[in-house]
């Protein structure tokens, strides 16, 4: 029996889960739940990671704390991964005194260790924002591959990391501004001390299964590039923890966020009388056999394949067993879309579908390859309903009303010869799967349960029971074929059960019977008696995707703007999808006059200035606002704003001025009819800001 720690990219506390998160959680879950059916002690925790400058930015915009804010997107976040089925044995944040405590113990061990630097560097200033930017703050165009709009830690196209400063042509994603450069005093881990340890323990992993080739590889690929010290500090203002004995200087999010798995797990120990030494200690970790494994999207890999296992070895604590790296979500074949409704949080999905859905469509599709999965609308409809309802549920359901009319659903006490072969091979068929789901080649699993539901099937159809209850000669026929088939539906919901929890324990309450391990499901269930049959899965309907998909596009308030503080792109999400133009010389522009549009075309829009009256959440919808305007001479205006993300609390919004578009076509919807548009900034969701105007300004006023 092995004893896991096992962990999922922290998601950020600046915005709602989407699909993209759920690849991850479901990835990581399923294969929680498997090992534990096979046998094996593990443990289960996340957190939010919560500090940041857009934490602090978002804060000030919606007047709350920063500490009001995380609090309330942690909440968010625990409740949608509950109702996606993800069994967190505790979910924490990254803002606690636990991980507090050990970031400093970590920082304390690298410095004994001489493997922290302090110099002075010099660092991108927003002039019109008066702060140091962050590096996700700064965009511009990467020095290697020259891609536009890159951030300024990492290209996202050629994979390269570098300083902000070695960006061609920087702005700041705040301002738009052109950053300056001021010196300030910054503290350093040296990674370069650590490039032997890191080349073992790459291959080490490689070697045991804990690291995909492919990473290794580009992993290789950056110590070719040598190994840079990594900055680990930033400048107030900034929210998070501030460094022992550096007044105005605290951790860079990178370094202490990490750390929140083992404060989370930390506190679990805590709570439960776990041995938090067992799982971090090497000399612990050793005499009791225990892992520490991650799963992680591949956009962060670099951090947590370089930097963590550095920091960790550093500190004198265990490196990870393994880090589960997978692609990234797209949405038929594209990246997702406000604009086309395919960037679905997770909540207007669940709104609109059931979890155990995607849960299985995520791993049918699922490998341990860095491949990126598609969700194809078409596809996930056909797949679920004809695996799901057409295969797995419809053997029961075929079967189970003459067990109940004929046999007051009461299995056979004995299957003939025949039936036990078709039986032991089922089961020989099914039994490779628990260590399918330990390699984490789902998509197998999935392919051998199908394979064993189209026998089932084969023999029901073969044995036809609706005709065998015609014929009351034949009842002890009938009853035997529903019984295999009884049984053979019962293995396959114990194999599907990591994957499609809330059902399978709806078909166990149906059965009578709970299997805590694969093996459970090897021992046949005869002479026992079923409850009454309930459907278990409705096969979906289009007009659910489409409504689901209707709904997503209600988060779409305006395009992206330069300026934009993007959602922050570290563990946390499984992708970056926001985006803000590169600013480009007077000659490119003339260059591209054709995208131009002219100063009649301008004048169409009737922009005017008008003032918040009420501000409230929509019911029915989780991403709409509708505000009431004072528009000045042209009356009241209500409008309909998909900002819900942004600014939890509406009522604080009463008093603001806005800017809206006046001569917009009203638009009916099904909560009332919205009369124009109010403009915004931002890329959509919890990345949305309301332009403001100058205090002189009265409602009613045109803008020019």
């Amino acid at each position: 029996m092995s004893r896991s720690l096992v962990t999922c990219a922290l998601p950020y506390a600046n915005g709602p889960i989407h699909l993209g998160h759920m690849v991850e959680h479901t990835q990581g879950d399923i294969w929680v739940r498997a090992r534990r059916m096979a046998g094996h002690e593990v443990h289960f925790v996340c957190a939010d990671d919560a500090h940041g400058t857009p934490i602090m930015l978002r804060a000030q915009r919606e007047g709350i704390t920063p500490e009001q804010l995380i609090e309330r997107s942690k909440t968010q976040h625990r409740a949608d991964f509950a109702d996606f089925g993800i069994a967190y044995d505790h979910y924490a944040s990254t803002h606690t005194d636990t991980n507090r405590a050990i970031t400093y113990q970590i920082y304390a061990a690298l410095i004994a260790s001489d493997h922290i630097e302090a110099r002075p560097v010099e660092q991108f200033y927003d002039p019109n924002k008066g702060m140091f930017l962050p590096d996700r703050f700064i965009k511009g165009e990467c020095p290697n591959c020259h891609a536009k709009d890159q951030y300024g830690d990492a290209c996202e196209v050629c994979g390269k990391t570098y300083a902000p400063t070695d960006l061609i042509e920087p702005y700041s994603v705040i301002s738009g501004a052109r950053p300056v450069r001021k010196e300030s005093l910054h503290y350093f881990v040296r990674l370069a001390d650590f490039e032997s340890m890191l080349r073992i323990w790459l291959h080490e992993r490689q070697a045991a299964g804990g690291l995909q080739s492919e990473v290794v590889n580009k992993l290789d690929e950056w110590f070719a590039d040598g190994l840079r010290s990594w900055d680990i500090s930033r400048d107030a203002p900034y929210f998070g923890f501030e460094i022992p004995d550096a007044p105005g200087k605290y951790f860079y999010v990178w370094l202490d966020a990490p750390v929140g798995y083992l404060a989370a797990f930390r506190e679990l120990c805590d709570r439960d009388g776990l041995a938090f030494d067992d799982f971090v200690d090497p000399a612990a970790t050793a005499a009791a056999g225990t892992e520490l494994v991650h799963f992680i999207g591949k956009d962060i890999l670099y951090f947590h394949t370089l930097f963590w296992p550095a920091m960790l070895h550093g500190a004198g604590l265990r490196t990870p067993s393994a880090v589960h790296v997978h692609g990234f979500l797209t949405v038929n074949g594209t990246k997702m879309s406000k604009s086309r409704g395919t960037f679905i949080n997770a909540r207007t999905y669940l709104d609109h579908l059931d979890p155990d859905y995607l849960r299985y469509y995520l791993a049918s599709m699922l490998g341990p390859t860095l491949t990126d999965i598609d969700l194809d609308m078409k596809a996930f409809e056909e797949r679920v309903n004809s695996h799901l309802i057409g295969k797995w549920v419809n053997i029961a359901s075929r079967c189970a009303g003459f067990v109940h009319k004929f046999f007051d659903d009461t299995l056979a006490d004995a299957l003939p010869v025949a039936e036990l072969d078709i039986w032991n091979d089922a089961v020989a068929r099914l039994r490779p799967c628990a260590n399918l789901y330990a390699a984490r080649e789902y998509a197998a699993a999935m392919r051998a349960i199908v394979e064993v539901a189209d026998i089932a099937n084969a023999y029901i159809a073969e044995k036809a029971p609706w005709l065998l209850a015609k014929d009351p000669g034949r009842r002890n026929d009938l009853r035997v074929a529903c019984t295999l088939a009884i049984n053979l539906f019962r293995l396959l919901t114990t194999y599907l059960k990591p994957v499609v929890p809330a059902t399978a324990a709806r078909a166990e309450t149906f059965l009578g019977i709970t299997a805590e391990r694969f093996n459970d499901a090897s021992a046949l269930l005869l002479g026992r008696t079923l409850s009454t049959f309930v459907p278990l899965l409705a096969r979906i309907d289009p007009k659910q995707i489409e409504a689901m998909l209707n709904a997503a596009k209600e988060t779409l308030s305006t395009a992206p703007a330069p300026g934009t503080p993007p959602a922050k792109a570290n563990a946390m999400p499984t992708q970056n999808l926001s985006a803000a133009p590169m600013p480009s010389s007077p000659e490119s522009r003339m260059q591209d006059a054709g995208s131009f549009i002219s100063i009649d075309d301008f004048a169409k829009l009737d922009l005017r200035i008008a003032t918040v009256l009420a501000c409230e959440f929509v019911d029915g919808s989780d991403k709409l606002l509708r505000f009431e305007l004072d528009a000045g001479e042209l009356g009241k205006r209500q409008i309909f704003s998909g900002t819900r993300a942004a600014y939890g609390e509406p009522a604080k919004l009463v008093g603001r001025k806005v800017v809206f578009i006046a001569n917009l076509a009203p638009r009916k919807m099904r909560f009332g009819v919205s009369e124009g548009m109010i403009l915004s900034a931002g890329s959509g969701g919890a990345d949305l800001f309301l332009l403001d105007a100058d205090a002189g300004a009265k409602p009613g006023m045109p803008v020019r």
